[in-house]
Parts: C-alpha cells; sequence; structure tokens
C-alpha cells in the first residue's frame, strides 16, 4: 500500500534513493535512471491524453498502459537479487505483454503498409505518441544496459520493447488511421 503524507523528506539531499527493497543508491545509477524513464514516458503520455479524449479506443488503451508503467517502475525499483524479500515484489507479467500486442494488432489492423518512414507529425495527438515512442526507446535502451549488470525480468524487456511499437502505430491511427501520416522523401532537399 503507498500512503504520501510527506512529500519531501530530505533523505535524499546527500544525492541517493531508496529503491523498494529499501536499499539506497546514486540518484544517477543505472536503474535509478531506467525507472525514472519510465515515468517520463508516463508523463509524456498525461501530455498524448489530452488529444486523444475524442478517441475513446485509444484513450482507454493509454489508460492502461500509464497504470502499467508504474507497475514497470515499481518492477525495476525492486531489484531480483534472489533474497527473500517481506512482500511480493511487483512485476510485469506475460498478461501485460500480451495485452499490449493484442492493442498493436488491433489498431495496425486498420492501417495500410508503409512504403516510406513516417515523420513524427501531423496531428497533435500523432506527435506526441512519437515523443512517447522515442522516450520509451530511450527507457528501453537503459533496461537493456542495465539487464548486462543486474536480473531484470524477461516480461519487463519484452513489455518496454511492445510499448514504442504500439506509440508507432497508435500515432498512425491518431492521424487519420495513418492518412494523414508525413512521409519521409528521402533526399528531398538537397
Amino acid at each position: 500500500m503507498v500512503v504520501l503524507n510527506k512529500i519531501y523528506t530530505r533523505t535524499g539531499d546527500a544525492g541517493t534513493t531508496a529503491l523498494g527493497s529499501g536499499e539506497r543508491r546514486a540518484k544517477h545509477d543505472l536503474r535509478v535512471a531506467a525507472y525514472g524513464t519510465v515515468d517520463e514516458t508516463n508523463a509524456v503520455l498525461g501530455v498524448v491524453r489530452l488529444h486523444t479524449a475524442e478517441n475513446a479506443d485509444l484513450d482507454a488503451v493509454l489508460a492502461r498502459i500509464q497504470n502499467d508503467l508504474f507497475d514497470l517502475g515499481a518492477d525495476l525499483a525492486t531489484p531480483d537479487t534472489g533474497e527473500p524479500l517481506e512482500y511480493e515484489p511487483l512485476r510485469i507479467t506475460d498478461a501485460q505483454v500480451e495485452a499490449i500486442e493484442q492493442a498493436i494488432d488491433r489498431f495496425n489492423a486498420s492501417l495500410k503498409p508503409l512504403r516510406s518512414f513516417v515523420l513524427p507529425g501531423g496531428s497533435a495527438a500523432a506527435a506526441h505518441l512519437h515523443i512517447a515512442r522515442t522516450v520509451s526507446r530511450r527507457a528501453e535502451r537503459l533496461m537493456v544496459e542495465l539487464a548486462e549488470h543486474e536480473s531484470i525480468g524477461g516480461a519487463a524487456l519484452r513489455y518496454i520493447n511492445r510499448l514504442s511499437d504500439f506509440f508507432f502505430v497508435a500515432a498512425r491511427h491518431a492521424n487519420d488511421e495513418g492518412r494523414a501520416d508525413v512521409l519521409w522523401v528521402p533526399g528531398k532537399n538537397r
């Protein structure tokens, strides 16, 4: 259970923060950077959703993803050291990965195949979804780097990998099902 009475605690004034396990790490630690970038992705989705209220289907998926991103942050904030904890840590599940794959397939079904790369833009929702895509890719890079040094669950890595794919498909969907996509024209301005 989360209880937030006092927002500032002064415990991080020396440049460290507590993980879910109670262990303290530097605020620039790779694990902290990974879950911080997941949080940044979630904040971008808050802005995206300002532009998706009229698309109830897409907005509902984005709301679910926002909740999943808190789950992912909790997963990353509690390292699996193999040592027993006093509680069951929250972990991303295969069901969450499958749900995002189903959303990708559902939204992609109405899109025509691409014959060029898509430039970020079009509608406001699509432009912000592209920002979410790039921020989630940064979170993925940090998580993959962290996985070279510490244990991260396979479902968490699969989830973050699928997430940027979902944002790409969702951006095309938000661009009038791809009709308003801005396509890259190689060498156009030479």
